[in-house]
């Protein structure tokens, strides 16, 4: 085992629980092996999901794919910060091309497409993509979830349509009174 791994292992088992332990980890770990994707990618999840520092983040997730294009944890941390820093269009171009790699965690991206629809009140592309992860899926891992999306979309289809019955309703009672 290379001793950039075993640094990464320490940073890992530390994380999120001791981030001073696991960001000296990576430190060691980068130091040994500048182009690590494990621990690109770690550092860049920190900076993302605890410092809330996206776009650094985004630079970290860049050098690892551009390390190895085919590290597979790379993908979905770097798919959440961008659209974190609301970089939209580059978190879809992400996605589509992740979702052609092997062994990357498909329903987990789909989502995050659904998520990107959702943010652009595209709730008929979200609904038709949630329909592709309920395809895709092979556990229970994501069923809840599915489930408190579907939910959430359709709450947000609903109220157009309640508005314009209601509207019709308050014309129809007007012309009554009128007469």
């Amino acid at each position: 085992m290379k001793t950039a791994d075993k640094y990464v292992i320490i940073a890992i088992d530390n994380y999120p629980y001791n981030l001073e332990e696991t960001i000296e980890s990576l430190d060691y770990a980068l130091a040994y092996d500048e182009n690590n994707t494990t621990a690109l990618t770690l550092y860049g999840r920190i900076l993302s999901e605890q410092l809330q520092r996206h776009d650094e983040a985004v630079v970290y997730f860049e050098n690892a794919l551009a390390s190895n294009i085919h590290a597979i944890e790379v993908y979905l941390p770097f798919v959440e910060a961008l659209i974190k820093n609301e970089d939209y269009d580059q978190a879809q171009k992400m996605i589509d091309f992740a979702l052609k790699t092997k062994g990357t965690n498909k329903p987990s991206l789909l989502l995050k497409k659904v998520e990107i629809f959702e943010i652009f009140k595209d709730f008929k592309s979200a609904l038709q993509t949630l329909k592709d992860v309920k395809l895709i899926i092979t556990d229970s891992e994501h069923d809840n979830l599915i489930e408190e999306v579907e939910k959430r979309l359709k709450r947000k289809i609903k109220p157009k349509g309640k508005a314009k019955k209601a509207g019709k309703k308050k014309k129809v009672k007007n012309k009554v009174e009128k007469k």
